[in-house]
């Protein structure tokens, strides 16, 4: 670009910017200076400077970052009254005056503090020995004094009439408002500490050239737009126009799309229609019975702990469940009924059959299907909403979808699940290299694993499957084979979407969202 259409270029606000170097010639000039020399706000001093910088004509010689404290709402309030660390201590010592017991629930409920106030207040002055813990979990004042305490009402009264730099206070005033600062986690404390960027700046040679150019034009005011009053009055005569560049590319304009996932989970839904599987359908929440009793899962079995399935607080149970399943599956929990199975030999619990779950299992959809007197031969998917205690990571949730199936027939065999099994694999997760392990399930046998290697975590498992045991099919009424499968939906999308973290496929970030590449 030439210097002429540069200038041309330059929106007002760079000029007075640059034209603030004219009596300084090529010396440095920080933010603030430069502000007051352009007389414009830090606002427009920033976007000003910004568009400079990138059209290399100002340029930064040196960049200073200086912590800043300040005072939060928090901290305004703490000036009228006690901190938490002030106000444990003080009820401490009003109780070790009274000879009276103070518990940890006695001073949240009399004072009214969140248990994170008082466990970190009880926390500090326990370490500076002001406070012990005594037995029976009550807490005594040693009547020593605290450092920590004392210096943070310092630090309030200090900050109450404005913002200091960080480097002004003391080495332990440094550690104390560090402490008591608001990070990620610790929104509720009394200190902002924030990062205040202070530049040198100075025309570049270009920068310099085009200050001279400026110069030597006429003083004349320039203006955006031609008002009636312009032309009324004349004032246009003596006006110059700012100069349009119409060669500049448009806004960008970003097209709705699909979230990739939903396009996922719509496109495995179109897979398993084409190939012959009618959809099932269920509830969310479902009885123990149908999410565990029906699958012939004993009532002692560990994945009834609270801790792996989340219990309805309201209503707790089921008003019924269906008959004659209930008694049906009874018989075989207990003896082994007509399957010629010995059951688990325990007095099943009807009452906690009828317990209320949220559904931990997509089998519990094809538990309901067997019981509705299915097709045979049939074939049926569903893709289950299910939910698990889990600790979250990158290739675990606390709720996600599977794709649950089940496929009924005299002819149906083991061999034919592997290669249902090796089909989902290559085309819905898109998966390059798939292999079966052996495993366990209460309800089915054989029973198998399918694992894929996805290209940065390594080799991960979707999901079991299995041939039902007699335990199961029987008491619902089928007398054939049946083989099932449930596969973990969200795994299968990381593999096919080349997405990382499992926690990425229900984002609304929507630079990402528009990034990761849809299905094939």
């Amino acid at each position: 670009m030439d210097i002429a259409a540069l200038i041309d270029s330059l929106h007002p606000l760079e000029i007075r910017v640059l034209s603030a170097f004219s009596d300084n010639g090529d010396r440095a000039m920080e933010t603030e200076q430069l502000a007051a020399a352009a007389g414009l706000e830090a606002s427009q001093i920033s976007m000003a400077v910004e568009w400079l910088l990138a059209k290399s004509l100002l340029a930064v010689e040196k960049e200073t970052v200086t912590p800043i404290v300040s005072l939060t709402k928090t901290g305004e309030q703490y000036i009228e009254k006690p901190s938490p660390i002030e106000m444990v201590l003080s009820v401490a010592r009003e109780a070790a005056s009274t000879g009276k017991r103070l518990t940890i629930q006695d001073l949240q409920t009399r004072e009214h503090l969140e248990p994170s106030d008082v466990s970190g207040a009880i926390g500090a002055l326990k370490k500076e020995g002001a406070l012990l813990i005594v037995q029976g979990g009550c807490l005594e004042s040693t009547g020593r004094s605290s450092p920590t305490a004392e210096t943070l009402r310092g630090l309030l009264q200090q900050l109450q009439h404005g913002s200091r730099t960080l480097e002004t206070f003391s080495e332990f005033e440094q550690r104390v408002i560090d402490a008591h600062a608001v990070k990620r986690g610790k929104v509720k404390e009394p200190f902002r500490v924030d990062d205040r960027v202070t530049r040198l700046l100075k025309p570049t040679a270009e920068g310099l050239d085009a200050l001279k150019h400026l110069s030597q034009q006429d003083a004349a005011e320039e203006v955006s737009q031609l008002t009636p009053e312009l032309l009324k009055e004349g004032g246009w005569k003596t006006k110059r126009f700012r100069k349009y560049t119409i060669s500049l590319r448009a806004p960008r304009i970003a097209p709705g799309r699909r979230h990739p996932y939903r396009e996922f989970l719509d496109t495995v839904k179109t897979k398993l229609v084409s190939m012959g599987f009618q959809e099932m359908r269920g509830s969310l929440v479902e009885t123990e019975f149908w999410d565990m009793d029906a699958l012939f899962m004993p009532q002692f079995h560990p994945a009834r702990d609270i801790h792996d399935v989340y219990f309805v607080k309201s209503p707790t149970h089921a008003r019924s469940v269906a008959e004659p399943f209930l008694t049906r599956v009874k018989e075989v929990h207990e003896r082994g009924g007509n399957t010629g199975s010995t059951g688990w030999g325990y007095t099943f619990d009807l009452q906690r059959a009828s317990r209320l779950v949220l559904r931990s299992q997509g089998t519990a959809v094809s538990a309901h299907r067997l019981a509705s007197n299915p097709l045979i031969p049939g074939k049926y998917f569903s893709i289950a909403r299910c939910f698990r205690y889990d600790q979250v990571d990158a290739t675990h949730a606390t709720d996600f979808f599977q794709v649950e199936g089940i496929v009924l027939g005299e002819d149906i065999n083991f061999r034919t699940l592997l290669g249902l099994l090796n089909l989902f694999a290559r085309e819905v997760a898109q998966a390059k290299e798939v292999k079966f392990l052996p495993a366990y399930f209460p309800f089915t046998e054989p029973s198998v694993e399918l694992h894929v290697r996805h290209p940065r975590l390594g080799w991960i498992e979707l999901g079991g499957a299995g041939l039902f045991r007699p335990e199961v099919a029987a008491p619902l009424g089928v007398q054939v084979p049946v083989i099932a499968w449930g596969l973990g939906l969200d795994r299968m999308a990381m593999v096919a979407l080349g997405i990382h973290d499992i926690r990425e496929l229900f984002t609304d970030n929507l630079d990402l969202i528009r990034s990761t590449r849809g299905v094939v």
